[in-house]
């Protein structure tokens, strides 16, 4: 194996710097700073479209920010091969198969104690992402042996079945906000329908980012050269979004994240792979590894812990915190109030990032 092989074995710096991003957008929200920056541009012009990508769109259409969660899903799955790669050569596959139904376990566990933090109450109610991803996670983990080819034809497989389910529900309307196939479901599983148009089945389809996941981490180990592992991110990515924004246009299916319909699936795993494909061969093949990329990383290293704190105490605390000194030394001297919020977020999103800074220094790294 050529040192460039063994080094990726290891470590690969542009999934981190990937997953460091994506980690580092979501507690940008968590900070606040989506919502003030829409409050912020709501009158202007040129700035509040920007703003409305950094939020998921009512319905029908796909913004920057409902590529956020695909992303996470299709991280997931990269990262598994080399978790699994590392785990086997150090005990036998029984523990790893115990150690991810463990994983998953917990979870789902976070993704319903969630829930009930931001309802204040005890509630049952399984629509946050890490609920989700337990489900992908078991899905990804029982078919990654199979061939690739095995593997694409489940995830086909899948998205056909999606489609079947909502029209056979619902033949007339298939993605009514409400009365599909999904808000069903979750009648009968929690008793209940998400007022934003959420639902629980959505680990079905987004099943699929995972698995897709799995197949470009199971490349990005192999032996194959630079060019035989960027091609096909290029060549497959394209693929997707010419179907997926192909289904949308020609209204076979529209793009709904909300319910992540197939066409939506497809488009977003697009996207996904021309990301990384975009990263890893920046980072990787280019090896532009610059110590600023550091920003982002740290924080993927502790992507579950600072999630789940950002989400919870993070949240609750840091933005009412921050907001006494914002405030206080912003307000007397005229400074709007949604400006102020803004800058309040920026310091509480540098105290998440300094959180996982500090960690990563000192060598803690909170896995389940």
């Amino acid at each position: 194996m050529t040192n460039q092989a063994t080094n990726l074995s290891k470590r690969l710096f542009s999934l981190d710097v990937f997953r460091g991003l994506t980690m580092f957008l979501l507690i940008a929200e968590a900070a606040g700073f989506h919502r003030s920056f829409g409050l912020y541009t709501e009158n202007n012009a040129v700035l509040h479209p920007l703003a409305e990508q950094l939020h998921h769109h009512p319905w029908n259409g796909l913004r920057f920010w409902d590529l956020i969660q695909p992303f996470f899903m299709f991280i997931v799955g990269v990262a598994m091969p080399f978790s699994l790669k590392k785990r086997l050569a150090m005990g036998s596959r029984k523990a790893a198969t115990q150690h991810i139904l463990r994983r998953c376990f917990l979870l789902f566990s976070f993704g319903v104690l969630l829930h009930c933090v931001y309802s204040h109450a005890l509630v049952w109610e399984l629509w946050n992402v890490l609920v989700q991803l337990a489900f992908t996670i078991l899905m990804a983990y029982a078919i990654m042996n199979l061939p690739h080819r095995t593997q694409i034809l489940i995830c086909l497989g899948i998205l056909i079945l999606t489609e079947i389910l909502y029209r056979v529900y619902n033949p007339q309307d298939p993605y009514n906000q409400g009365q599909s196939f999904g808000s069903w479901v979750d009648m009968l599983v929690m008793g209940k329908i998400n007022g934003g148009g959420w639902v629980f089945i959505n680990f079905l389809p987004t099943a699929v980012h995972t698995v897709m996941g799995v197949i470009c981490g199971q490349m990005l180990l192999s032996n194959k050269s630079a060019k035989e592992k960027l091609n096909p991110l290029l060549m497959w990515g394209a693929a997707l979004l010419f179907l997926g924004y192909g289904m949308d246009l020609l209204g076979i299916t529209p793009i709904i994240k909300r319910i992540a319909t197939t066409s939506f699936t497809l488009a977003s795993g697009g996207w996904a792979l021309l990301a990384l494909a975009l990263f890893y061969w920046w980072i990787d093949i280019r090896d532009h590894k610059n110590k600023w990329l550091k920003i982002f990383s740290v924080v993927g290293t502790n992507s579950i812990f600072i999630y789940l704190f950002a989400e919870t105490v993070g949240s609750q605390w840091f933005r009412d915190f921050g907001h006494i000194f914002t405030e206080g030394l912003l307000a007397p001297l005229g400074m709007d109030e949604y400006l102020i919020w803004i800058i309040n977020s920026i310091f509480v999103l540098f105290m998440f990032w300094y959180l996982t800074y500090f960690l990563d220094q000192k060598k803690v790294y909170f896995k389940i």
